[in-house]
């Protein structure tokens, strides 16, 4: 099943796979793919059915890294983990984290508002989420272009098929610099987010160094990758509708259902893996046991039996239960922080780069991977002051 041959619109191949085989096997991949809203919230949400354990006995590079990690477990063990880190992103603790949000997003403004041209991804929508995240982690400042190098390549191997040399290298890498910054830590303890796992217990046991791992390896790419995507999503879509960019600058207030729109319209997170417990029937079909089953969240998004007038984009969509963040027990741990990050960005865009717009005549190209949907880069134009 490659949808890759759609990059910028898999929309209307998902739309013909929910009309004409809303639950399908991949012959070639032995995998199951669902589509249609209703089977792709059940299986992010029926987690004693749909586990969330990494499939195989030899997972790749990449599965290692996140083999013991909160997208990968299913309870009792979930919700120990999930409890352990939930502290550091309640809302309380997202807001705290708002006067430095705005300061590096303008401080990332200064740098290009008088130029009148810009590449969007490159000069904020990417910038601003690694050095949020690096920060929380307590990662050097000398480490950011490392850090997101490294997320990029993971993002980009989230193709079907054995890993290659270059994720393997990349896994290798980030295991003895986190090993190297866990050992770090232990002995001298900070305030940053790697020293509070340390320091916490499940019933008296502390975190394995697998699982710290995990946390790392996760933190690492949600953190980047769907607040970048969000951002850069979020331009896009609105650009694309007249007025719609000038309506939020009028209305600031209508900022955060916008970005719910965007959320759903342009899911940063396209899909989502899980592998059946048990033989279970999903629409017209029987799953065997073991089958691992990828739900099209991007497909669940655009179901016209969820959403009306689903292929449009309308800042005023009320209600919007999209499933951009998932669904159960495993809906996203740093939605807040997401939704802050791209909330103060978007904001400050409106205000600082009037009459802000895609550049003509440009040929947008997708991030290389089936599972993240965003741009490589996005050129922006506007008046400057």
């Amino acid at each position: 099943m490659d949808l890759t041959q759609y990059p910028l619109d898999p929309f209307p191949q998902y739309e013909h796979m929910r009309t004409s085989a809303p639950v399908f096997r991949d012959d070639v991949t032995g995998s199951w793919h669902v589509f249609r809203y209703s089977d792709v919230q059940r299986v992010l949400s029926e987690h004693a059915t749909f586990s969330s354990r990494m499939g195989g006995d030899n997972p790749s590079g990449t599965g290692q890294l996140f083999a013991s990690s909160l997208i990968t477990t299913d309870p009792p063990r979930h919700r120990q983990l999930r409890s352990l880190v939930t502290q550091a992103f309640t809302p309380k603790a997202v807001d705290a984290l708002a006067p430095r949000i705005t300061g590096l997003t303008e401080d990332l403004l200064d740098g290009i508002a008088a130029g009148g041209n810009a590449d969007l991804i490159r000069d904020l929508a990417y910038p601003l989420p690694v050095i949020v995240i690096s920060e929380l982690m307590g990662i050097p400042a000398e480490d950011r272009e490392r850090f997101k190098h490294w997320s990029d390549v993971i993002v980009s191997q989230t193709r079907t098929g054995p890993a290659g040399a270059n994720q393997d290298a990349t896994t290798s890498e980030m295991v003895e610099y986190f090993l190297a910054l866990i050992e770090q830590r232990r002995s001298r303890p900070g305030t940053d987010l790697i020293s509070t796992l340390l320091a916490a217990e499940i019933d008296g046991h502390k975190l394995t160094v697998p699982e710290l791992l995990g946390f790392c390896s996760l933190l690492l790419v949600a953190g980047n990758e769907t607040t970048t995507n969000l951002i850069g999503n979020a331009v896009l879509s609105l650009a694309e509708v007249p007025g719609a960019l000038d309506r939020l600058r009028d209305d600031p207030a209508l900022v955060p259902q916008a970005l719910e729109e965007v959320l759903r319209f342009r899911s940063p997170v396209q899909s989502m893996y899980r592998v059946t417990v048990a033989e279970t029937a999903l629409g017209d079909r029987l799953l065997p046991a073991g089958s691992p089953v990828v739900a099209w969240i991007g497909s669940a998004n655009r179901d016209e039996q969820q959403f009306p007038r689903a292929a449009e984009f309308d800042v005023d969509r009320n209600p919007n239960r999209h499933l951009a963040f998932g669904h159960g027990i495993h809906f996203c741990l740093g939605a807040p922080l997401a939704r802050l990050e791209a909330r103060i960005a978007l904001e400050a865009l409106l205000n600082r780069l009037p009459g802000l717009s895609v550049a003509p005549g440009v040929e947008l190209e997708r991030m290389d991977s089936s599972i993240v949907y965003g741009l490589k880069e996005l050129p922006v134009t506007w008046q400057p002051a």
